[in-house]
């Protein structure tokens, strides 16, 4: 099972990003996916997560501004980020609990990680 992120970059504070992270591999279900991140020198902080049935979570600091969706069919969880600050800048990691067949349990898997870059 891979999890693979993109759609970081660039771009200037008051803009809008969306990233993406789609899985790939065994997967017979997916359960919870989440977005992460972790700015230099700082722990990896939850930013939003997303349940099967489509329960959304966001931290405070981007309540609002994020949201978080999934496309089951497609095995992909997005974040759609508005409003960036400088302070949004981090490594965004996404994250699954992935089931890989029916007998076995849910197991957390980790994308690469993308850049996103907010310039003042």
């Amino acid at each position: 099972v891979q999890l693979q992120a993109s759609g970081g970059g660039l771009v200037q504070a008051g803009g809008s990003l969306r990233v993406s992270c789609v899985a790939s591999g065994s997967i017979f279900s997916i359960n919870a996916m989440r977005w992460y991140r972790q700015a230099p020198g700082k722990q990896r902080e939850l930013v939003a997560d997303i349940s099967s049935d489509g329960s959304t979570n966001y931290a405070n600091s981007v309540k609002g501004r994020f949201t978080i969706s999934r496309d089951n069919a497609k095995k992909t969880v997005y974040l759609q980020m508005s409003s960036l600050t400088p302070e949004d800048t981090a490594v965004y990691y996404c994250n699954a609990a992935i089931r890989s067949y029916l007998i076995t349990p849910y197991v957390d898997y980790w994308g690469q990680g993308t850049q996103v870059t907010v310039s003042s």
